[in-house]
């Protein structure tokens, strides 16, 4: 008998989601973002490095179709019936015109093996003439769209200059949701100004949210970024956990978060040579296997104290 999880995993979403396995493979579609260009801002959010996005199996480049090619022979000698989504990751890819949006998603949906696309972006770029584009879509293949919410309170969206409000995010997300369409989120625990309290309280609010999904990650200090600047000038502007910190408070958000919330992951690993700190040398499953013992000691789970079931 397989013992239940004691959250809702991201994993076994997909498994009732699809007959088979599926395996993401991140394009870079060479979109920008509005808040590098100066439509919203410039220099970025200050903790932004785009290039801890790159994949594993290598450095994307070329048409999506060929950095498909690659990532699907990168996995499928292992998992021949393996299906594929297709991971907009880098920037901001629903940040471009509608008709080149359009050639873009569709040229990926016709790989062969491409069942689906998963969308990152953020909450102020999605017009409703590109929702009602996704929910088509959505009507005849897997489309989820993840949002970088990051933050719920505006005081931190302003100090890392993200270049929009909270509002913005829980309003896109119920849209979202509303034209039928699978919604992710991602957050960040850490950032400088917030207390754990905050922290918890993200959870709080998210929950509320008719949300599929969500990606934590704890905060890192990534090499030429604007926040790599202020973490050497003022360190003790930062709260940085250890490896067992940051689980606890893993277990008592997800304490207070919805339990039909898929959790993704629980943190990020940006590439050894970009990260300044902290450098836990774990990898995710070993962090994974060190937040289900912290489940398993409180004998808790997803959702025991959440407010908004």
């Amino acid at each position: 008998m397989v013992k239940s999880k004691p959250y809702c995993d991201f994993g076994d979403f997909l498994k009732k989601t699809f007959p088979c396995k599926v395996q993401k493979i991140s394009v870079n579609a060479g979109f920008t973002c509005p808040n590098r260009d100066g439509s919203k801002g410039y220099g970025g959010c200050t903790y932004c490095n785009n290039r801890t996005f790159n994949p594993a199996y290598g450095e994307a480049a070329g048409s999506i179709s060929a950095q498909l090619d690659e990532g699907i022979r990168f996995f499928a000698y292992k998992y021949p019936d393996m299906k594929y989504l297709a991971y907009f990751q880098s920037y901001t890819n629903t940040y471009d015109t509608p008709e080149t949006l359009r050639r873009k998603y569709e040229e990926a949906l016709a790989f062969p093996g491409v069942a689906g696309l998963i969308i990152g972006t953020r909450p102020d770029c999605m017009s409703g003439e590109l929702l009602d584009y996704l929910a088509a879509l959505a009507r005849k293949t897997f489309v989820l769209i993840e949002y970088g919410v990051e933050s719920t309170s505006d005081d931190t969206l302003r100090r890392i200059n993200r270049g929009h409000d909270y509002h913005t995010s829980a309003e896109t997300i119920r849209k979202t949701h509303a034209r039928g369409i699978y919604a992710g989120a991602h957050l960040i625990l850490g950032l400088p100004g917030e207390s754990r309290q905050q922290m918890l309280q993200h959870a709080d609010a998210i929950s509320e949210l008719p949300l599929t999904s969500l990606k934590l990650h704890q905060l890192q200090i990534i090499k030429h970024t604007a926040m790599e600047k202020e973490f050497t000038a003022h360190p003790e502007r930062f709260r940085l956990f250890t490896p067992e910190e940051y689980a606890d408070l893993a277990v008592d958000f997800a304490e207070r978060l919805n339990p039909a919330i898929a959790i993704e992951r629980f943190i990020s690993q940006s590439p050894k040579a970009l990260l300044v700190a902290p450098d836990w040398g774990l990898k995710n499953y070993e962090f994974r296997a060190l937040v289900d013992r912290r489940f398993a000691e409180r004998c808790t789970r997803q959702g025991a104290r959440c407010k908004s079931k």
